[in-house]
C-alpha cells in the first residue's frame, strides 16, 4: 500500500520553516539595535524599523498562503485563530510594540506546528526569546520614565530573569502602565513554561514507568512459556519410562524448603 503524500500545507510549513526562523533572528536583531543603541541616527533606526515591517508581513503572507493551501478554511481559521490576531495586531496601531507581540505569537505558532522540533527545544528557545524580548520591551518603556529604575540593560535582563521565575525581589520593577502590562505577562508566561516543563518531566517518568512494566510482563510471560514446556518434556519423559506423570508445581511449591524425612536410629 503506497504512503499517503503530506498535504500542500504539510509540504509549505516544511519547506517556510527554516527561512521564517531566520527571519525571525533578523526581527530580533532590528528590535535590539534602536534600543541598545539609543543614540543611533536616523537612518538606521529607520531600517531596523523596515525589517520588523518586512519580518512580520513575511509571517503574515505564510498565514495567507496557509489559509489558501487549506482543505477547509474555516476549520484552519478557528484552529489557527491566534496566529489571526497576531497578523491582524500591528495594523490596529502602528506601535513597535504591538509588532513585538504578533510577531513572537506567529514565532512561536510556527515553530510549534513543525513536528521536528521537541518540546525541549521549544521550551529553551521561548525562554530565551521573553527574556531577551521582555528586558528590551522594558527598557524602551522605563528608560524614560522619571520614577523609573530599570535605565541600563543589565537591570531589564535582571528584572525580566526574576519576574519570568515569579522570585521578584523588588529591587527593579515597571513604574508605567505599559510596563506593569509587559510584567504581567512576562510572569504568566513564566508560570505557563514551568508548567510545561514540569509536565514533560512527569511524562519522562511515567514513559520510563510504562517501559519497565512492559519488559517486566514480558520476562513474566517468557518465564510461564518455559515453565509449561519444560513440564511438557517431563510429562514426555514420563510417558516413555512408564512412570507417573509428574503434577505441574507452582511457584509457592517450588520455592518452598524441603521438608526433612524420618532420622534412622
Amino acid at each position: 500500500m503506497a504512503e499517503r503524500q503530506p498535504s500542500a500545507q504539510v509540504r509549505w510549513e516544511r519547506r517556510t520553516q527554516r527561512p521564517l526562523l531566520a527571519l525571525a533572528v533578523a526581527f530580533a536583531v532590528a528590535y535590539a539595535v534602536p534600543i541598545v543603541r539609543p543614540e543611533a541616527n536616523a537612518s538606521l533606526t529607520g531600517a531596523c524599523t523596515a525589517v520588523e515591517w518586512f519580518v512580520w508581513g513575511s509571517f503574515a503572507a505564510d498565514y495567507l498562503v496557509r489559509l489558501s493551501l487549506a482543505g477547509h478554511r474555516g476549520h484552519f481559521v478557528r484552529t489557527h485563530w491566534l496566529d489571526l490576531c497576531a497578523v491582524l495586531l500591528p495594523m490596529i496601531q502602528p506601535l513597535r510594540l504591538l509588532r513585538l507581540v504578533a510577531t513572537l505569537l506567529l514565532v512561536g505558532r510556527r515553530a510549534r506546528m513543525a513536528s521536528q522540533i521537541r518540546l525541549t527545544t521549544y521550551v529553551v528557545g521561548a525562554v530565551v526569546g521573553l527574556l531577551m524580548f521582555g528586558s528590551l520591551a522594558v527598557l524602551s518603556v522605563e528608560r524614560d520614565s522619571p520614577d523609573g529604575n530599570i535605565k541600563t540593560l543589565g537591570d531589564a535582563v535582571w528584572w525580566s530573569f526574576t519576574t519570568m521565575t515569579t522570585v521578584g525581589y523588588g529591587d527593579h520593577a515597571p513604574t508605567t502602565g505599559l510596563g506593569r502590562v509587559l510584567a504581567v505577562g512576562l510572569m504568566l508566561s513564566g508560570i505557563a513554561l514551568l508548567g510545561v516543563v514540569t509536565a514533560n518531566i512527569a511524562a519522562w517518568f511515567i514513559a520510563r514507568f510504562e517501559k519497565d512494566n512492559l519488559e517486566e510482563r514480558r520476562q513474566t510471560a517468557a518465564i510461564e512459556a518455559l515453565t509449561a514446556e519444560v513440564m511438557a518434556l517431563r510429562a514426555q519423559v514420563a510417558a516413555l519410562s512408564g512412570g507417573p506423570v509428574p503434577l505441574p508445581v507452582s511457584d509457592e511449591e517450588a520455592a518452598a524448603p524441603p521438608v526433612p524425612g524420618p532420622r534412622r536410629p
